[in-house]
């Protein structure tokens, strides 16, 4: 049976690349609005299927002083306009089993952040609200360990489950992506790459700071690699001013670079499908 499934139109782990991109956190309706604008203009001019991406809280913030977000009730407000002006499907982040139930009524997409993977209750309820699941993979955990999260939305009555690569914990402070879990992962179900968080630098703000760094120079190469790996959509936190968002400005993509980046994703994706490497 194929592992692929449709959210509002976009196939999940079908034959063409699908983007999730968006601000990390709903800095205001106005921005969010615009930024879901914006992105969806990009790829609907180069015939990319989207689907939104904001958070409504940022519950893991390394500072109690850091901005989490509008909150459960304003949030979803937020996104179901989103869904409604911009039409496209939209995709959040819920932390515990009463967020799901709540985010299922609204949004087209929960999704399970890295730090929560092996929550079984969040991913029960997760999967019973009916909507697609993506579960991000955590950064203390094995690609083969993610069958068992896949496992649980499954048995709890949903197959439309897939799954994102946002690196691996390396030392501290620092994540890597190993290029082989890619595939690992996607013997379980549809495989995104997290371009922007791979790239974080975690609790790695200048002079001290209780924030994350990033190192968003190595976003393309590292979503090419990913591409050429043969995932079926690539995640990126987009901002149009970096410097000033309100959460993970530090590895994200600028909204100016989002067209450059996309055409090199799709002529590498088209590399990759028209002449597969068999191997020996």
């Amino acid at each position: 049976m194929s592992r692929s499934f449709k959210v509002k139109g976009v196939e999940i782990g079908g034959p063409k690349l699908f983007v999730i991109a968006g601000p990390c956190v709903i800095e205001s309706e106005e921005h969010a609005l615009k930024m879901a604008e914006a992105i969806s203009g990009v790829c609907k001019a180069m015939k990319i299927p989207y689907i939104f991406k904001a958070s409504y809280d940022k519950a893991n913030r390394t500072s109690l002083q850091s901005f989490r977000g509008p909150g459960l009730q304003e949030g979803l407000r937020i996104l179901a306009k989103i869904a409604d002006t911009v039409n496209v499907p939209v995709l959040t982040d819920v932390h515990d089993a009463e967020q799901a139930t709540a985010a299922g009524d609204i949004v087209d997409v929960l999704q399970i952040p890295a730090f929560l993977c092996r929550q079984t209750d969040l991913l029960i309820a997760a999967a019973k609200t009916g909507k697609a699941v993506n579960v991000k993979k955590g950064q203390f955990v094995a690609p083969a360990d993610m069958q068992h999260a896949v496992t649980k939305i499954r048995e709890s009555g949903n197959d439309r489950v897939f799954l994102t690569e946002r690196g691996s914990s390396f030392g501290y402070n620092n994540l890597v992506v190993d290029m082989r879990s890619l595939p690992i992962l996607r013997g379980f179900a549809p495989v995104v790459f997290d371009a922007t968080h791979s790239v974080q630098l975690p609790s790695a703000g200048k002079d001290g700071h209780a924030i994350s760094g990033g190192q968003p120079e190595f976003i393309p190469v590292l979503s090419r690699a990913a591409v050429a790996a043969g995932i079926d959509g690539i995640f990126m936190e987009v901002h149009d001013d970096p410097k000033h968002a309100k959460s993970d400005g530090a590895n994200a993509l600028h909204l100016k670079n989002l067209r450059e980046v996309l055409q090199q994703l799709l002529r590498v994706h088209e590399a990759v499908a028209t002449e597969p490497v068999k191997p020996n």
